[in-house]
């Protein structure tokens, strides 16, 4: 297993002549190890001009990040045992497994039921590890046992066997045999049909006795393409909240499954939670930030101050040299960063008299501002252990997935700036800022946060920023990839919402049968009711009836000439009326009773 370590640079002094380096009173570079020169190949990161990434970090350590109002340092939160594999099923939608009360158990096994075989064989680990600590905890927790969940039906409890495929996973086309399909499939083609941790799987079995290392032997950037798909492709925002929400389930699952196959273990962080600024420009919740800018303009996905500090550097033109790499003068960005607080949301702000270099510290200082870093803590050590999968198209599917994964906002935020370096690396000729140099140089300000700093060697130092580099190549080279979400989690989310819809259909087909049922019978009932029994009160009518004779009950009509009289005589004849329907000549002997009784008896023939 491959333990990830997330951690943070912090130099202490820098020499750029000399090409030596210091962090924690340590000289940078070990005797015999000469200094990184500036390169402009776009191939590989060993030959690059890695004093550029030095200097950023200078510029950064210099500047104090004081120029927003001091914050609280993050402080990361280790789950403690079991946590992590509670949280873990609870955001894959996977909560029932430990606590029944926590959701639809039929939308769990939904999801279950469009699982792969490596995406099952995650799901499995975790239930498995968390039921290992429940034990040690000595906690009477209904978990399920792990071969319950995928056992066959009939299987006795004696004899449960997992099998690689779970029982109810129908293989579909798109999915049925990963090796078969790959293998034909050229080294640049990104297959978005078949599961990636199925695809790493074969690889992995494939290269099984093979002499061959399976990390690549150069930093190359391949040239690669997506398959091409009659159905076309899905990107981010296609979809409804709701289909996001079961997208972001599977992704957690896949992600888990690529990293498991190549035994690659993530730890999971927590942010503590600390007193950030609730309204402002720097130093605000990302998430507060949109809210307090949605308010002003409605459907803003990314900060009014991000794209206009972006729009005024483009104004001012991307031909100038050493773009995003020369900083602004310190002072001067602290003091329009002041200015900035006050005047932007009222438009008052001078944007004419703002430098090109002042603005781009701006931005940078505006991501290294956020309380919690961009890529978030939660999967920020997960970006960082991309570089441990085995081949490149492995590492850009997990960067794929990973990028599905952040927050809307955090995501909206992150491509806009993805585009914005692009269009800076398209003016490199003039600008000399290849896409190296711009890696290079965002690094520090993309990974770099408050309150992580670890005592490291050198050579973690030096692997840190090499590392953190290439994957801000990655996701500028590859953006028009990485937002795409892939085939075979879109034909997931569709088998999940063609068993919703036949649950949903199955419900309004009995709801719509009890409903005639009850209509059929309440018919039924007024039916056979007698016509003496039918409430006429709202015609007019008033119902007389002596309580010890149980067949009679009269329905008199209120008219002008009623009187109190008529209705006694009415109660009075009662008792003669009941004997006379018995003997069914109650017409005759009432009109012999009572001659004057002709008016009730027309109420008794209604």
């Amino acid at each position: 297993m491959i333990e990830i370590v997330l951690i943070i640079l912090s130099p202490l002094s820098t020499s750029r002549r000399t090409g030596h380096y210091s962090v924690q009173n340590r000289a940078r570079n070990a005797p015999g190890k000469p200094p990184y020169h500036r390169c402009n190949s776009q191939d590989s990161l060993d030959e690059l001009a890695m004093d550029d990434y030095w200097t950023e970090v200078e510029n950064i350590t210099l500047s104090g990040e004081g120029d927003a109002e001091p914050q609280e340092e993050v402080q990361l939160k280790v789950p403690d045992e079991g946590e992590q594999e509670e949280a873990w099923l609870t955001e894959a939608g996977l909560a029932t497994l430990f606590d029944e009360s926590a959701s639809d158990p039929e939308d769990m096994m939904g999801l279950l039921s469009t699982l792969t075989r490596t995406q099952a064989a995650a799901v499995e680990k975790r239930v498995e590890k968390l039921q290992q600590t429940l034990r040690k905890r000595n906690k009477q927790h209904q978990v399920p046992d792990v071969r319950d969940i995928f056992k066959l039906p009939g299987t006795p409890e004696s004899k449960v066997s997992l099998p690689p495929v779970p029982f109810y996973l129908p293989v579909m086309p798109e999915m049925a045999g990963p090796a078969e399909q790959s293998v034909s499939e050229p080294e640049t083609d990104i297959n978005l049909e078949v599961s990636f941790s199925d695809q790493a799987l074969s690889y992995k079995e494939g290269s099984k006795g093979s002499s061959e290392a399976l990390t690549d032997a150069d930093d190359k950037l391949p040239n690669f393409k997506l398959s091409r798909d009659k159905t076309g492709l899905t990107k981010v925002g296609n979809l409804s909240p709701q289909d996001m929400k079961k997208v972001h389930r599977l992704v957690l699952i896949e992600m888990t499954a690529l990293f498991d196959t190549a035994g690659i273990d993530l730890k999971a962080h927590k942010a503590v939670k600390l007193k950030v600024k609730e309204s402002g420009l720097f130093g605000v919740p990302l998430a507060a930030l949109l809210e307090q800018d949605q308010r002003r303009q409605p459907g803003t996905k990314v900060p009014i101050i991000l794209q206009r500090l972006i729009s005024h550097i483009e104004d001012e033109g991307l031909d100038t040299e050493g773009l995003l790499r020369i900083p602004g003068a310190a002072i001067r960005v602290k003091a329009v960063c002041v200015e900035l607080e006050g005047k932007f949301y009222e438009g008052l702000f001078p944007w004419e008299s703002l430098k090109q270099h002042d603005a781009a510290s701006l931005l940078k200082l505006f991501i290294r501002e956020l309380p919690h870093p961009l890529l978030t803590v939660k999967y920020l050590s997960a970006f960082i252990a991309v570089l441990r999968l085995p081949t490149k198209k492995q590492q850009l599917q997990a960067l794929n997935l990973l990028v599905l994964l952040l927050p809307e906002s955090s995501r909206d935020t992150l491509k806009a700036l993805m585009e914005f370096f692009q269009r800076v690396i398209d003016h490199k000729e003039q600008n000399k800022m290849t896409l190296n140099n711009v890696a290079v140089v965002m690094a520090p300000n993309i990974f770099m946060f408050k309150g992580f700093r670890n005592k490291i060697s050198e050579q973690q130092e030096f692997s840190l920023a090499t590392e953190t580099a290439n994957i801000v190549r990655l996701l500028i080279r590859y953006q028009n990839l990485l937002w795409t979400i892939p085939k075979f989690i879109m034909n997931q989310v569709r088998k999940q919402n063609t068993e919703n819809q036949k649950k949903v259909s199955k419900d309004r087909a009995m709801m719509k049968l009890l409903k005639k049922m009850a209509y059929e019978r309440e018919k039924h009932e007024k039916q056979e009711k007698p016509l003496s029994e039918v409430d006429s009160s709202s015609q007019g009518f008033i119902r007389v009836q002596a309580p010890q004779f149980s067949k009679v009950s009269m329905a008199v009509q209120l008219t002008e000439e009623l009187q109190a009289s008529d209705i006694l005589s009415v109660c009075q004849t009662l008792p003669d009326l009941e004997r006379c329907l018995d003997e069914e000549t109650y017409m005759k002997d009432l009109l012999e009773l009572n001659p004057s009784a002709e008016w009730f008896i027309k109420c008794i023939q209604r």
